[in-house]
């Protein structure tokens, strides 16, 4: 039931870039409500995984890989429509590339994504309530405050709407992307550090 909540995450984010890409501020004003959906099935399925005894590997590599196809995705949309700066998609697409690479090392091994980190700070950095939640708000933030921006600046180029307001709620969503790109950058060098020592230690050959 978990794997199935993560996964359904794909068509709902399909639905919000088909709307997002619309010329239609009702659909984009629309997206607000469905990305605070998309980020919340997030929590949902791994509150069903622990519920239900469903936690497994295949489950924390799949929340992995959706988390990063909604945030790479909509970053990119977001990119498109000229809402933020190229280099923020740029950093999530690098970061994301990097990290999920050496994760998978780990992985390999048998070990969850997030289990491949070692150190206290690392741990806290990457895996820590306190660093997932507060990265998961920057993001459903900045994604949905996007969206709003989206829509009223397509409502004040069609006349019906204050352009003044929607540069001022631009402002806001520009502000909480760079927190967001801040946290995802934190807690990637974690990753990175401690894979880099694992794989410059030369290996043992009996």
């Amino acid at each position: 039931m978990a794997n199935i909540i993560t996964v359904s995450r794909f068509p709902l984010l399909l639905l919000i870039v088909i709307l997002l890409t619309t010329a239609s501020a009702a659909a984009r004003m629309a997206c607000v409500p469905l990305i605070l959906l998309l980020i919340l099935l997030d929590t949902v399925d791994g509150l069903v995984a622990r519920a239900r005894k469903e936690e497994s590997l295949l489950g924390s590599v799949l929340d992995i890989m959706v988390d990063r196809s909604v945030e790479i995705v909509l970053w990119i949309v977001f990119g498109h429509l000229g809402l933020v700066p190229l280099a923020i998609p740029l950093i999530f697409v690098v970061r994301g590339t990097v990290v999920d690479s050496l994760r998978s090392i780990g992985v390999q091994e048998g070990k969850t994504p997030f289990g491949t980190t070692q150190s206290a700070v690392g741990r806290w950095l990457v895996a820590s309530p306190w660093m997932r939640s507060g990265y998961g708000i920057a993001k459903a933030s900045a994604f949905m405050l996007l969206a709003l921006t989206s829509s009223l600046l397509l409502s004040a180029s069609a006349g019906s709407g204050s352009l003044q307001t929607a540069q001022a709620w631009h402002t806001a969503a520009l502000l909480v992307s760079w927190i967001a790109t801040l946290f995802c950058v934190v807690r990637g060098l974690p990753v990175l550090v401690e894979s880099i020592g694992r794989l410059s230690v030369p290996s043992s050959r009996g």
